[in-house]
């Protein structure tokens, strides 16, 4: 009997009816408390796993996982491509142009980076393909001098599909009249949208297009690589740079965007750790509870102690009414988070749709809709350190319980 006396008591404290109110309050208060810290900590985190997410599909899916260039440019490209296809964890590769200039239409002016592809060869490095809105990577022809255009870049310019552009590039052209600044016209042949910043600074021509435009002749920029892991870029890159020389150099994607990612991760730390914090002051006010119950209770537990229930079993039965209050509040808690976490993108959206009002602009930032990817491990985690909270909070009080004197308790009754 003594065995499961614990829990029979402690459960039946939890539902209760006190003399004192306020020992109710308190209870009902961590246990909400609990609820909201886990539901918020779990929302939160997939908040920041989906930041994580698009950055990795739609940022690094648009810019090279590591690029090898040559300063003087390299003209035999493709046997160093199908070279460099066949090492360990390189799974993509298309040889690029970048040239930074401005574009200029109806007296609008826009910078952006022009990047010349080969549109047969850039669906191995670059997911640009799956994001077209208008138009298509295919009409981008030789000589055709033809454009595609981020979304924001093209509404910038007040431009669409078929409208005519010039793009002016930094380099001045030396003719018997002078000096002149090289431009091009173009034709707006296509336009993506990413949903990123890259919408609003960026744009594609054919390769051919910006060799003559450059006057680079049979060269080009460099070589885009795609890896099967992109966080092995700076090993493989420096690996590539050792085997060919050092007329090669190697960027990668740690030096462009690396800042963005480490940003998020120190960021979803540090809002984790914040929000654990929360939980673990919602679940030390168990220590108030029960500190305030045992006070109420020390005639019961005298009387328990004087029919042979020993100092364990009254520390088990304070431990058992703390774990009840706090696996209630965290589950309660994990069910509401997890419905938060897979509902958010919608949420915001009806918010926005309501007050006319865009939380996240890419002009400003580097996506337009709220991400969210809900991650079972996540989940473990913040129940775990939830309970481990709940479980130390109850010690104190159960220990103060278990010294309750039955002699000294009776005396008066």
């Amino acid at each position: 009997m003594f065995d499961r006396l614990p829990f029979l008591i402690g459960l039946r404290y939890v539902g209760a009816k006190r003399r004192n109110h306020f020992i109710s309050f308190i209870s009902l208060t961590s246990m909400l408390g609990l609820t909201l810290g886990v539901a918020v900590l779990i929302l939160v985190l997939s908040v920041m796993n989906g930041f994580d997410r698009e950055m990795r599909t739609r940022i690094l899916g648009m810019v090279p996982h590591t690029s090898i260039e040559k300063p003087s440019g390299l003209v035999e490209w493709e046997p160093l491509a199908e070279r460099l296809m066949q090492r360990e964890h390189v799974i993509g590769a298309a040889p690029y142009i970048q040239q930074q200039g401005m574009f200029s239409a109806a007296g609008r002016n826009q910078g952006a980076m022009v990047n010349g592809i080969l549109p047969e060869w850039e669906n191995q490095v670059s997911i640009i393909g799956e994001h077209m809105q208008r138009g298509s990577l295919d009409d981008l022809v030789a000589g055709g001098w033809k454009v595609v255009l981020g979304s924001q870049l093209a509404r910038s310019l007040g431009v669409g599909v078929g409208d005519r552009v010039t793009l002016l590039v930094p380099e001045a052209s030396i003719t018997p009249a002078g000096v002149f600044p090289r431009l091009k016209r173009f034709t707006v042949s296509g336009i993506f949208s990413v949903g990123a910043d890259l919408d609003g600074g960026l744009a594609y021509a054919h390769l051919e297009d910006m060799q003559t435009l450059a006057r680079m002749g049979n060269a080009i920029g460099g070589l885009r690589l795609e890896l099967d892991d992109l966080f092995l870029a700076g090993s493989v890159t420096q690996s590539i740079i050792n085997d060919l020389g050092m007329d090669y150099r190697g960027l990668d994607w740690t030096y462009t965007r690396g800042n963005l990612f480490q940003a998020i991760q120190m960021e979803k730390r540090m809002i984790g750790l914040l929000l654990t914090v929360i939980i673990a002051v919602a679940a030390f006010n168990i220590v108030s509870t029960l500190v305030m119950v045992v006070t109420d209770k020390h005639a019961d537990i005298a009387i328990l102690r004087t029919i042979g229930a020993t100092p364990r079993s009254v520390m088990g039965i304070f431990i058992v009414q703390g774990l009840a209050i706090g696996i209630i509040g965290i589950l309660i808690g994990v069910v509401l988070g997890i419905v938060l976490a897979l509902s958010v993108a919608d949420i915001i959206a009806f918010v926005e749709s309501t007050l006319g009002f865009k939380f996240l602009d890419s002009g400003v930032y580097f996506i337009s809709e709220l991400p969210s990817e809900l991650r079972w491990s996540d989940v473990r985690q913040v129940v775990l350190a939830a309970f481990g909270l709940t479980f130390l909070s109850t010690l104190y009080p159960a220990w103060r319980a278990a010294r309750v004197q039955p002699a000294e308790v009776l005396r008066y009754e």
